[in-house]
């Protein structure tokens, strides 16, 4: 298997081939923030517990990105949208495995999913991202 590394520590865990992300919940008002941080960023409060949340969701806002941001070094077009996660109230700013607007829709259901986005001196780098949930 080639070397890999995630392109941030702290962003996703994969367990038993389940990937989920990394989040962190206020111990004063018990919301959930992503990516996590000591810091509550709704109440201020500085202490927060880790948990893991994912992978279901919900696709609620999407775009294709067709030019390269600042210190991106993956493929283009890329999909681009917000993503609720299951259970959770969560909204998260993602990427998306589908750039074509055509396979894309508001409520879509998602999952996501660990890949690599670059390549780095023969070492892939890995990130995470929503693909359209396959149907049962």
């Amino acid at each position: 298997m080639p070397a890999s590394r995630p392109i941030t520590e702290g962003l996703f865990d994969v367990e038993d081939g389940l990937p989920r992300l990394r989040v962190a919940r206020c111990d004063r008002c018990d919301r959930i923030h992503f990516p996590a941080s000591p810091t509550c960023p709704y109440c201020a409060h500085d202490h927060t517990s880790a948990t893991l949340v994912g992978p279901a969701g919900h696709l609620r806002l999407y775009t294709v990105v067709k030019s390269a941001p600042p210190g991106y070094r993956g493929a283009l077009p890329f999909g681009f949208g917000v993503v609720e996660l299951d259970g959770t109230g969560l909204e998260v700013i993602t990427r998306l495995t589908v750039a074509d607007p055509a396979q894309l829709r508001p409520g879509q259901p998602v999952t996501l999913v660990v890949e690599p986005l670059f390549e780095d001196e023969g070492t892939a780098v890995l990130t995470y991202a929503f693909a359209p949930a396959v149907p049962a």
